[in-house]
């Protein structure tokens, strides 16, 4: 096994996951598909990152899942955003809306700041030190 490719997040609509996804974080638009049931192939990735890891964004199907929409680690913080600029993403995050539950602090592992998704799943923004 050489990469993890897709890690599936369940959301509760394909175009308002997009549009957070693209707008406020940034991310590419990788593939948008009709698969012709009522559900979409929706793909997002870090902008301009190395191919790598992207988000499924899987609409939920019933209430289980839909119990799961942004709660999928448990409260826990569940992804990481790397950055190679972690003032100026924050920055930006922060105008486009993007709600941080912490100011950021610098630990020996890197400067980094916890914010929620449109869902309230955490994330970490994260600028690993050199």
């Amino acid at each position: 096994m050489s990469s993890i490719a897709l890690v599936t997040l369940v959301v509760r609509d394909y175009d308002e996951a997009i549009a957070f996804y693209t707008d406020a974080l940034g991310f590419d638009l990788a593939e948008d598909t009709d698969r012709g049931d009522g559900s979409r192939w929706v793909v997002v990735r870090p902008a301009g990152g190395p191919a790598g890891t992207g988000l499924l964004l899987a609409r939920a199907k019933d209430a289980a899942q839909e119990s799961a929409v942004g709660a999928q680690t448990g409260g826990r913080v569940g992804f990481f955003l790397h950055t190679d600029d972690f003032a100026r993403d924050h920055a930006r995050m922060t105008a486009a809306g993007v709600r941080f539950l912490e100011t950021p602090r610098h630990e020996p592992y890197g400067s980094v700041a916890v914010f929620e998704d449109l869902y309230g799943n955490r994330w970490d923004l994260l600028q690993p030190a050199s």
